[in-house]
């Protein structure tokens, strides 16, 4: 008996392992349609994505070459994948067509697909070798073949497909080879300077990878609550980096990009000054009976923080925080925090007792905080509430979650009630009125 159950343990070990490592995204590719089957490049080679509908004609190019397409002053060629593996080609209704623009080693050329889907995360050691029986393919054009979320895509290699060999690279024209193995040449991409620069197109379709490889890799969700600092930060991340570089390759670039996006001292006691600025955005409230929730209240940091504020603030105030954490660990805790002295900023010691394990705060402040587990997506049901506290949560929650959050923030607050979000996060709409200032996102709700 101990034999086989040290054989499960092994097993599940493998199992979790195994489960682990598929988890881990450190490939990424652009998938895609051709003749409905799903295909994938890496991300690494895709510049940009596209639409057009008017090539210039290249004179006697195989029947692949669509002609030569002006990007924004570079001519590129452009290639149908759908006629370079021999597949159907269905023109869309209204003419246009859907390129993947790719960039080769020095070279940039543009491909045609059926249809581009999104992009994918996969771990890659999940992907398997190419196989024949994918016979609408040369093999030697294939990386390899992976599953995820139940479809099967086809990892397309580029980079073979449309590299010059070395003794046809001081040619006039560009060397491409079709999926027999015959070989065709086509414009070369100009080496000259554009006439014109106009990055923001290419912008656009960065900014958009940046988008999903924040939600894939971080579960950070743009929608109109961020995207006014994700733009922001997209002109300083890409301005001190080269076009390669610019996308999130893991989970390390993803965290890197985000480092901007947090509050002030988030997971510790807020600062002095930021206690300052908090208490000077709070309201005027006709009533001493004052109701707060606080949203994803960790171990307690922010919570005291805030109660010690708000006790400040409204001395003569009957405060009482509903302190809300999924994290069964951290919210079990919180209540019977002790703290070195040095490690409590100055606004917070008056509200402190010292024991004989170090400084905790005084019953006054414990009484008026309650520290529950509870699932913010489950059912809420606060009392009418004068203030919402949920700094950087919303953004991690999926677009639709956060449109039905916000709404229940309405319900739920008093009239000129408020919420306090993270500081680059912000409500938008007739039904709120923003009323902090510099790092204090906070905003009014309105009648």
């Amino acid at each position: 008996m101990a034999a086989v159950m040290k054989d499960l343990a092994t097993v599940n070990a493998e199992l979790q392992e195994q489960k682990e490592r598929i988890d881990t995204v450190d490939f990424k590719m652009v998938t895609f349609s051709l003749s409905g089957k799903d295909y994938g490049v890496d991300i690494m080679n895709i510049k940009e994505i596209a639409k057009a509908d008017k090539f210039t004609y290249v004179p006697n190019a195989a029947s692949f070459v669509r002609g030569v397409y002006n990007l924004r002053g570079d001519i590129i060629p452009i290639i149908d994948l759908r006629a370079f593996f021999h597949m159907p080609i269905d023109k869309h209704a209204d003419g246009q067509e859907n390129m993947l623009i790719l960039r080769i080693e020095e070279r940039v050329c543009g491909t045609i697909v059926d249809k581009i889907d999104k992009v994918v995360g996969i771990n890659s050691e999940t992907i398997q070798p190419p196989h024949p029986i994918f016979g609408d393919i040369n093999i030697k054009f294939m990386t390899g073949v992976v599953e995820k979320l139940g479809a099967l895509y086809v990892i397309l290699d580029v980079v073979r497909m449309f590299t010059q060999h070395e003794d046809e690279k001081q040619k006039p024209l560009a060397s491409i080879q079709d999926a027999s193995g015959q070989t065709f040449y086509v414009p070369p991409v100009s080496t000259e300077k554009p006439v014109e620069q106009k990055p923001a197109a290419v912008s656009d379709s960065a900014l958009g990878f940046i988008k999903e490889s924040l939600s894939a890799l971080k579960q950070f969700h743009v929608s109109v609550l961020n995207e006014a600092w994700l733009k922001k930060e997209f002109v300083e991340w890409s301005s001190t980096r080269s076009e390669s570089d610019i996308q999130l390759k893991g989970v390390a670039d993803a965290d890197a990009y985000l480092s901007g996006f947090y509050s002030p001292n988030t997971g510790e006691f807020w600062s002095d000054a930021y206690a300052q600025a908090i208490k000077a955005a709070l309201p005027d409230l006709t009533s001493n009976n004052i109701q707060v929730w606080d949203i994803g209240c960790g171990k307690g940091h922010e919570t005291f923080s805030f109660a010690c504020i708000l006790k400040t603030r409204y001395p003569d105030g009957h405060i009482k925080i509903w302190a809300n954490d999924s994290d069964v660990m951290a919210i079990s805790q919180a209540p019977n925090m002790v703290f070195d002295e040095d490690d409590v900023p100055e606004f917070y010691r008056n509200f402190m007792v010292k024991g004989r394990n170090g400084y905790s705060f005084n019953q006054t402040i414990k009484d008026s905080i309650v520290f529950e587990y509870h699932n913010v997506l489950n059912d809420n049901p606060m009392p009418n509430l004068d203030i919402i506290l949920v700094r950087d949560m919303l953004s991690f929650f999926p677009v639709q979650d956060q449109d039905k959050l916000v709404d229940s923030f309405y319900e739920k607050l008093k009239k000129h009630g408020l919420v306090i979000l993270g500081t680059n996060e912000i409500l938008s709409g007739e039904k709120w009125r923003p009323v902090g200032k510099d790092t204090v996102s906070a905003f009014m709700r309105n009648e």
